[in-house]
C-alpha cells in the first residue's frame, strides 16, 4: 500500500499544482538575478518535501495537510515579494518597432509616469559611442558594417530600471538582443506599413537602414517584421490615428499584465466557490472542471477596439490568429515565441488554401465561410492542428496522457490527426481515443476515422449515439475510482480534446473575426458595418465562438443558429425551455448536427446568467434528473438579443444543395446546406450574412450525389469520390481525403457495445 499511496499522491500534485510548474517556467525564462534564484529554490523545497515526509511517515493525509500548509507559505512569500517592487523594479521596459513607430516619444511619457530613466539608443547611445551622428556613421561604413557596428555598441550597453527605446534595426542583431532581453520586457509598438511609410515620408525619410538600391521601403519593412517577431514578449497595436499618450497607457497595461498573471484565472461554470480558479495550462490538461462544469476565463474575454482591429485587415491569418491568441493565453502560460510556432505548424502547409479560411460569394448578399481547407476536411482542423501542441507544452514532463473524445464524426478524424502530428517524443506520453457511434457517421466519415488511426491515436465505434458517447466520457472523467485506477496502475492521466476543452474553443474565435475582416479587406463592407452570421451547430460551440468574436469587438448582429431535425436547440433559442422528454436522436445527413444534449450551451448561459454557478447546477440536474429546464423571461431575452434560430428538413437539405449547383456550380456540403436554408429564411437581408461552411461535401458522398441526382451510386467510399471528381466540381473533390482513403481502404477498428463499464 505504501507504493500506490506514494504514486497516488506524487500524481494528485502534478495534476493538482501545475500552475505551480507555470509559475517556475516563467521564472526560470525570464528571471536570472539572486531573489528570483531563492525564490526557485524555496519551490523545490515545497515541491518535493511531502514526499520525503511521506517516505518517512507512510501518512498521506498528514504529507497533504503539510504540502497545502507549505504551499499557502510560498503564496504569502511571493505576493509579499512582488507587491515590495513597483511595476518594472530592475527590468527595464524594451520598446522596439520599425522607425516611425513612436518609440522615443512614447517611450519618454512611459518613463515620466513611471519616474523611470529613459534611454534612446540612437542618441544617448549609439551617437556618444561614435561620436558622429547615426546618419554619417551610415553613409561611412555601409549597411552590413552598421548593423555589426550597433550590435557591438549595444552589447556594451546595460542599463536597469529604465524605459529604452531602441532603433529600428537592432533587432536585426541577434547577440546585442538577447543582451538586453536578459534584464528586460521586450514591448513591440506593431504599426501597419502603410502608416509607417506615411509617417517617414511626411520626416522626408526615403532609405533606412538595410535597405538596398534594390530594395523598396515597404520591402524592407516586410523583411524586418521578422525580427520584430522573433524578440518581443508584449506587442501594443497602434493604429495611425492612435495618440502617443494613448499608446504609452497601452504599453504601460500590456507590461502590467506581463507582470501580474494572477489576474487571468479561469473558474467552473457550476462554481460556486471563491477559491476554485485555475490558470490556462490547468484547463488545458484538465478538460473539464472536477465538478461536471466547463471552464470560462473569471474576466471574461479581451475587448480590441475598433482601431487595434483595423490594424489586422490586411493580415494573414496566420497573423491574425497570433494577435487574437496572444490577448487570450497569458504569456506565463505560453510566451508569444513560442505561441508563433505552434500558429505556424498548425495553420502551414497542412492546409490546401493558402487563405487557411477563405469567404467567397455565393450570392446577393451570403457570403460562404470556407473552413475545410484542413488536413481532415472540416472546422475542426482549426483547432485540432493547434490544440495538441498546446496541450503538449502545458501538461507536466513526468507525466503520461490518455485523451478521450466523444465524436458525431468530423472531431474523430480530426483529433487523430491532430495528436498524431506531434513529434515523437510528446507522442510517447501522449495517446488520443475517439469514441463515435458505429452506425451514427457517414460511410466516408468512418472510412476516415479508421485511416487516421497512427500508433498513438486510435478509433473505437460504440453500439449507440453520440449523446451516449459524450455522457460516457463525462462520467469516466468524474469517477475518481476509475481515474486513480488509472493513475496507479498505468502512470496516466485523462485529458479531454473535445470542445468542452477550452484550448478546442478559443481557436474557432479567430476565423469568425478573420470572416469579417476579410470582407472589409474586400471592399464589400467598411469596419463597424454589421454582418450576421449563420452556422450548423448541434453542440453550440461554434457559434459560441462566433458571440465570443461578437463580445471581442466584432460587429456581428445576429447569429442564426441552424439546426437539422433533432431540432433541441431551434426550440430552445425560440422558447427558453430545453426539453428532452421523449426525443429521440434521428439519423439525418448532416451527422455533426445529430446531437440533443449541447455541451457547449453551458458556457452561454453562464455568461448571460453574469456567471451564476448555483443556477448552473440547478439546471443541469433538472435536466439529468427529469429530462429538461426552463429559463427565466429575463435570461431568455438577454439571450434572444444575440441568438435566433431555424432548422431544415432532410428533403429542404438536399435541394437546397441541387439549387445552389445548378445556379453557381458549387456544391454545398450537407450541413452548409442546413445552414443555407435556414439564412434563407431567417436573414432580413439589411446586411451581409457569412454562412460558416463547415465541412466538405467529400465527407457526405452519397447524399450530395442523391441530391445532384446522380442514380450511379456504388457502396464504395473511394469510389463514390471518384464518381463525383468526374463532373470537375467546384470546389475539387478534397485531395487530403482522398489519400487517406486510398492509403488505409483496407484497415479496422474496434467496436464495443453501449455499456459504461
Amino acid at each position: 500500500m505504501f507504493i500506490e499511496e506514494l504514486i497516488v499522491i506524487f500524481f494528485f500534485f502534478l495534476n493538482q499544482f501545475s500552475g505551480l510548474t507555470r509559475w517556475l517556467r516563467k521564472k526560470k525564462n525570464k528571471n536570472k538575478n539572486k531573489n528570483q534564484k531563492q525564490q526557485q529554490k524555496m519551490f523545490h523545497t515545497v515541491q518535493y518535501q511531502p514526499l520525503r515526509l511521506i517516505t518517512q511517515n507512510s501518512l498521506s493525509k498528514i504529507c497533504l495537510k503539510l504540502m497545502f500548509s507549505r504551499l499557502v507559505t510560498f503564496e504569502r512569500i511571493s505576493k509579499s515579494w512582488f507587491s515590495s517592487h513597483s511595476l518594472i523594479g530592475n527590468k527595464n521596459i524594451i520598446l522596439m518597432g520599425p522607425p516611425g513607430a513612436g518609440k522615443t516619444t512614447v517611450g519618454r511619457i512611459v518613463g515620466q509616469k513611471l519616474d523611470c530613466p529613459v534611454i534612446d539608443i540612437d542618441d544617448d547611445v549609439l551617437e556618444r559611442t561614435w561620436n558622429m551622428s547615426v546618419s554619417e556613421k551610415l553613409q561611412d561604413v555601409g549597411n552590413e558594417q552598421f548593423l555589426e557596428e550597433e550590435g557591438k555598441a549595444l552589447l556594451k550597453f546595460s542599463a536597469s530600471g529604465s524605459v529604452i527605446s531602441l532603433t529600428g534595426s537592432n533587432p536585426m542583431h541577434t547577440a546585442g538582443m538577447q543582451h538586453v532581453k536578459r534584464n528586460g520586457i521586450v514591448v513591440y509598438l506593431d504599426v501597419p506599413t502603410m502608416v509607417i511609410m506615411s509617417r517617414l515620408k511626411s520626416m522626408k525619410v526615403d532609405r533606412i537602414v538595410g535597405q538596398g538600391p534594390a530594395t523598396s521601403l515597404k520591402d524592407i519593412l516586410q523583411f524586418r517584421k521578422q525580427f520584430y517577431k522573433r524578440w518581443y514578449d508584449v506587442r501594443v497595436l497602434c493604429g495611425g490615428n492612435m495618440a502617443a499618450e494613448v499608446v504609452a497607457e497601452k504599453v504601460l497595461d500590456a507590461v502590467k499584465r506581463y507582470q501580474n498573471s494572477e489576474v487571468e484565472t479561469y473558474v467552473s461554470t457550476r462554481s460556486t466557490q471563491n477559491n476554485s480558479h485555475k490558470y490556462f495550462s490547468d484547463v488545458v490538461v484538465g478538460g473539464l472542471a472536477s465538478d461536471g462544469g466547463l471552464f470560462v476565463p473569471e474576466r471574461g474575454l479581451p475587448v480590441l477596439t475598433a482601431e487595434e482591429w483595423q490594424t489586422l485587415i490586411g493580415a494573414t491569418y496566420a497573423e491574425r490568429a497570433q494577435v487574437i491568441l496572444e490577448r487570450c493565453i497569458h504569456p506565463a502560460d505560453i510566451p508569444a515565441s513560442k505561441l508563433r510556432e505552434i500558429i505556424g505548424t498548425a495553420y502551414g502547409e497542412n492546409f490546401t488554401c493558402s487563405k487557411i479560411a477563405p469567404v467567397r460569394h455565393l450570392t446577393g448578399n451570403q457570403f460562404l465561410l470556407e473552413l475545410f481547407h484542413g488536413p481532415t476536411a472540416s472546422f475542426k482542423d482549426f483547432a485540432l492542428q493547434m490544440m495538441p501542441h498546446i496541450f503538449a507544452y502545458c501538461i507536466p514532463r513526468s507525466c503520461n496522457y490518455l485523451v478521450l473524445v466523444a465524436t458525431s464524426g468530423d472531431t474523430g478524424s480530426a483529433v487523430l490527426d491532430g495528436f498524431s502530428r506531434l513529434h515523437d517524443t510528446d507522442k510517447q506520453r501522449i495517446a488520443v481515443m475517439s469514441f463515435f457511434p458505429e452506425d451514427g457517421v457517414s460511410p466516408i466519415q468512418k472510412s476516415q476515422m479508421i485511416g487516421c488511426q497512427k500508433e498513438n491515436a486510435w478509433s473505437v465505434g460504440v453500439k449507440s449515439d453520440f449523446d451516449f458517447c459524450q455522457t460516457a466520457i463525462k462520467k469516466i472523467f468524474t469517477n475518481s475510482d476509475y481515474t486513480g485506477y488509472l493513475t496507479v496502475e498505468y502512470g496516466t492521466a485523462l485529458a479531454a480534446a473535445n470542445s468542452i476543452n477550452w484550448a478546442r474553443l478559443l481557436p474557432q474565435v479567430v476565423y469568425h473575426a478573420s470572416a469579417y475582416l476579410d470582407l472589409v479587406h474586400q471592399g464589400i463592407i467598411i469596419f463597424g458595418d454589421p454582418v450576421d452570421v449563420c452556422i450548423p451547430t448541434g453542440n453550440f460551440g461554434n457559434i459560441l465562438a462566433a458571440l465570443y468574436a461578437k463580445m471581442m469587438g466584432i460587429p456581428i448582429r445576429k447569429c442564426i443558429c441552424a439546426s437539422n431535425e433533432n431540432n433541441v436547440l431551434t426550440d430552445f433559442i425560440r422558447t427558453g425551455i430545453y426539453d428532452l422528454r421523449g426525443r429521440k436522436l434521428v439519423p439525418t445527413f448532416s451527422p455533426a448536427v445529430d446531437i440533443l444534449k449541447s455541451s457547449n450551451l453551458e458556457r452561454y448561459l453562464h455568461l448571460i446568467a453574469d456567471g451564476d454557478g448555483q443556477l448552473l447546477i440547478q439546471l443541469y440536474n433538472q435536466l439529468e434528473n427529469q429530462g429538461h429546464f426552463q429559463l427565466q423571461k429575463d435570461l431568455l431575452e438577454k439571450l434572444q438579443q444575440n441568438l435566433v434560430a431555424g432548422w431544415c428538413s432532410e428533403e429542404d437539405c438536399l435541394a437546397a444543395i441541387h439549387s445552389v449547383y445548378s445556379t453557381t456550380g458549387y456544391i454545398l456540403d450537407t450541413h452548409t446546406a442546413v445552414a443555407k436554408v435556414v439564412a434563407d429564411r431567417l436573414q432580413d437581408r439589411t446586411c451581409p450574412i457569412i454562412i460558416s461552411s463547415t465541412a466538405h461535401y467529400s465527407k457526405f458522398a452519397p447524399a450530395i450525389l442523391r441530391a445532384l441526382k446522380i442514380t450511379e451510386i456504388k457502396q464504395n467510399p473511394l469510389s463514390q469520390l471518384h464518381l463525383l471528381s468526374s463532373y470537375s466540381p467546384l470546389p475539387p473533390v478534397h485531395w487530403g481525403l482522398l489519400a487517406t482513403l486510398k492509403k488505409n481502404e483496407n484497415e479496422g477498428h474496434r467496436v464495443c457495445a453501449a455499456d459504461l463499464s
